[in-house]
């Protein structure tokens, strides 16, 4: 019998598995044409990490050198060996996720679409479904004896005593055959005049009835449909665990879909091709979920009321929609005091006929013993996130928790589950200012705050004797991120990492141990693995860099508080300084400004853009100090930093960067006028806003991918900070780069992919021709005919990175 696996040291994996590529060969020193290369020159990094059953040891992928498929690894944790799973061993491998039986010896997961059932004890597998349909989510039901998975919008449910495979509810998007259809004259006539008419009728009725009564008393047959009607279309159906209710989340079907078009110039038949991509903020209606509670025992449908939710009715908007229309009115040339009164009017009808706010479900967890049901609502305005559990006996919903943001609600943070009692939900909450961590019971309706304190709180898991909660949160400083439990009968939370860095973790099966990935600034993420105790060694199980990587010396940066002198707290930077610094002479510096908004890029951990990180060595090499800041609306420092670009995109973080310029000079002996300043997307976006609004705060600027127009970015990202452009116009305008393109006096190079579905380019199209139409002479621009958002080809990073170079040596030396 051929041998399937092969054991080896991480050091014998990397050489014989995954060979470096030729390319990156002999860098002692990075050049441009090595950290634009492919990445796999760095050394692929653990993705996907997971667990042994037995807990003896861990898997992982790794993205093959050269190659886009993956390879699953397999660390044994005792001897330290890898072993590389062969693909026709896959499936005899432990799999990740699934869900474990009361008792902890069954678990039952789904690999390549299928559903699968493991002893524990014996190791003998199961498999359940082989199809060619995509089946997942699958859940003991109780008593352990059933297995409830997905496929489509189906629920399915398998016996394992019976070996019945069978359908607890159908679902169907069709309108009820019973329901009497609508008729008209000449239905009527033709059944009054024929006979023969009203017979098939009757016994069409009759075989109906029929086939409902079989179905409801055969237990041999599947159970009767549920008709949702026509017009709908399901977004989430879930069955409670005891088997006998489902919650049914649906929609209005289609909608006025408004999507843009999206030109390819490079094509395999050489002929022009169009793509249909996301549509424009506001240009669509608000998403409406619809959620219905099933009574699987009594076949009786209830539509959840939420009409009753607090401030369901208000219209946080309403201030600002009036505004817009009045604005509308007084710059229409044909407005009138008579259409003045009679819009009075229709506001006042308006007024008197409120509907709730449109809502969507963000989250569905269902209590061990299947009483509760508990969902987040997220308003459509994003101004409003509930909370509420539904039982079987009671359709009305109980509001357990709102938060309510005159901003909008994060997309971060919203988590919830229940705790093996059955009794008590957890949840995060961002309403003290951070992500803290609450409980609810269900018995007195009281919340209890069992984690706070000016940090965030995310990834929590219960511990499955429901006596501890384990969380990621950046604690001791807002760049440092790492693992904590908290008693959940109150107590001090303890500290489980203390790697530094960015941690992510994982429990073992029997909770005793805790894998970790881990990164630092200069070190991509790999895996450790310690006892589950307070301040445990961390013990290193992979060591994924390639050998070139780790003989260059890179340029570690300072995470450093700078003082602002617009709010109280500072804003943490990295700062990268040349070697052998001297404050006696004068340094130019370059700015980086991270993309996203949203995201936190001053932290201790191995950053998104780490080709950015290697530039910036190159750039420190040459005498460059460089910045990189959490300006205002980053990621990591809680609500205020968050919002506080509300209705005002480009103005608080412009703020921020003259602040830190302002230290650059004071404390890094650089000199102001030969500062430059460079990002992607939103950093390109606030490349455009400093050197049009602020033209002496940067000497030059490369603006890539970059918004030009919020009016032009997608809906789910900008309707949360400007709202719409037909409610909150004044927000649009204060906040898009082109309105102020008249301010440019210094060069600026704008480079952008023409095939970019996320920022299209028709932005940067958009803002050439206004530049043109001012006279504009300090700008260029790249194009990039293959490229999407995110770059995929290294000889169009190469080509954007020498731009930008040279930008900065022609006008900072």
């Amino acid at each position: 019998m051929p041998q399937t696996h092969r054991s080896l040291t991480a050091a014998a994996l990397a050489l014989t598995l995954l060979p470096w590529p030729a390319a990156a060969a002999s860098a002692a020193e990075p050049t441009l044409e090595t950290i634009m290369a492919h990445p796999d020159w760095i050394g692929n990094p653990p993705e996907d990490p997971y667990w042994a059953d037995d807990g003896r040891s861990v898997y992982y992928l790794r993205k093959r050198n050269g190659e886009e498929q993956k390879d699953l690894i397999r660390v044994d944790l005792e001897s330290g060996l890898q072993t590389l799973v062969a693909l026709g061993d896959r499936g005899r491998a432990d799999a990740p996720g699934g869900d474990l039986s009361r008792d902890r010896r069954w678990k039952t997961y789904a690999r390549q679409g299928d559903i699968f059932l493991k002893d524990l004890q014996t190791g003998t597998i199961r498999q359940i479904t082989r199809t060619a349909e995509e089946e997942g989510e699958p859940r003991f039901l109780a008593g352990d004896n059933r297995i409830a998975f997905q496929r489509g919008d189906a629920t399915f449910v398998f016996d394992l005593v019976a070996g019945t495979l069978f359908q607890p509810a159908e679902l169907a998007l069709a309108k009820d055959p019973a329901e009497d259809e609508e008729s008209g004259y000449l239905d009527e006539e033709q059944e009054r005049l024929f006979q023969v008419i009203r017979e098939n009728k009757d016994k069409q009725t009759a075989q109906r009835e029929e086939d409902r009564a079989s179905r409801h008393l055969d237990p041999t047959r599947a159970p009767l449909p549920w008709y949702l009607g026509e017009e709908v279309e399901i977004v989430q159906s879930s069955l409670s665990p005891a088997g006998d209710w489902m919650l049914v989340v649906t929609q209005a079907k289609g909608g006025a879909k408004k999507p843009s078009l999206m030109a390819r110039f490079v094509t395999e038949d050489g002929n022009l091709k169009s793509d249909e991509v996301r549509s424009k903020v506001g240009t669509e209606p608000p998403t409406d979920h619809k959620i219905l509670l099933l009574d699987l025992v009594k076949h009786e449908k209830h539509e959840v009321d939420l009409a009753k939710l607090p401030g369901i009715m208000d219209d946080p908007l309403k201030e600002l929609r009036e505004k817009a229309e009045k604005a509308k009115k007084k710059n229409s040339k044909d407005s009138k005091d008579t259409k003045d009164t009679k819009d009075s009017k229709d506001e006042k009808k308006k007024d008197e006929e409120k509907k709730p706010r449109p809502v969507e479900v963000w989250a569905l967890a269902w209590s061990d013993d299947g009483r509760y049901g508990a969902l987040m609502l997220h308003a459509s305005d994003n101004k409003d996130r509930w909370i509420v559990t539904v039982e079987r006996e009671k359709a009305a919903p109980v509001t357990r928790h709102r938060l309510t943001d005159p901003a909008w609600i994060n997309w971060d943070f919203n988590e919830l589950g229940w705790l093996p009692d059955t009794d008590t939900l957890w949840y995060n909450s961002e309403e003290t200012g951070y992500s803290n961590l609450y409980l609810v019971s269900m018995q007195d309706g009281k919340s209890r705050r069992i984690v706070e304190g000016d940090f965030e709180v995310s990834n929590v898991a219960p511990g499955r004797d429901g006596k501890h909660l384990y969380y990621r949160a950046n604690h001791d400083h807002p760049g440092i991120h790492d693992v904590w439990r908290v008693p959940v009968s109150g107590g001090k939370p303890e500290q489980l990492s203390k790697t530094g860095g960015e941690t992510f973790f994982w429990l073992s099966p029997d909770e005793n141990q805790v894998l970790l990935l881990h990164s630092t600034t200069t070190r991509h993420g790999n895996l450790y693995v310690q006892p589950n105790q307070a301040n445990a060694e961390a013990k290193q199980v992979t060591e994924t860099h390639s050998p070139e990587y780790l003989a260059i010396e890179w340029s570690a940066p300072e995470i450093v508080p700078i003082p602002s002198s617009h709010v109280k707290k500072p804003i943490y930077s990295r700062v990268y300084t040349p070697a052998g610094f001297d404050p006696s002479r004068k340094y130019p510096a370059v700015v980086f400004t991270h993309g996203a908004g949203y995201l936190q890029n001053a932290h201790a951990g191995w950053s998104d853009y780490f080709r950015e990180f290697m530039f910036h060595t190159i750039l420190t090499r040459r005498g460059y100090v460089v910045l990189d800041m959490d300006y205002r609306a980053s990621a990591g420092y809680g609500r205020d930093w968050r919002t506080a670009i509300y209705r005002q995109m480009g103005h608080p973080e412009l703020e921020d960067l003259e602040d830190g310029v302002a230290w650059l000079v004071e404390n890094r002996s650089v000199d102001p006028k030969r500062v430059g300043t460079y990002g992607g997307s939103y950093g390109g976006f606030l490349t455009f806003m400093s050197l049009f609004r602020k033209p002496d705060l940067f000497a030059a600027g490369a603006a890539l991918r970059p918004v030009t127009d919020w009016a032009f970015y997608n809906h789910e990202y900008t309707s949360n900070i400007l709202n719409t452009p037909e409610v909150d116009p004044e927000a649009f305008e204060k906040s898009s780069p082109i309105e102020y393109a008249q301010g440019l006096s210094k060069p600026l190079l704008i480079c952008s992919g023409m095939v970019d579905d996320n920022v299209f380019f028709q932005d940067s199209v958009r803002m050439v021709q206004r530049l043109i139409e001012l006279k504009k002479e300090s700008f260029e621009t790249a194009i990039y005919p293959v490229e999407p958002h995110g770059f995929r080809q290294p000889t169009s990073w190469l080509d954007e990175y020498r731009r930008i170079f040279k930008l900065f040596e022609t006008h900072l030396k």
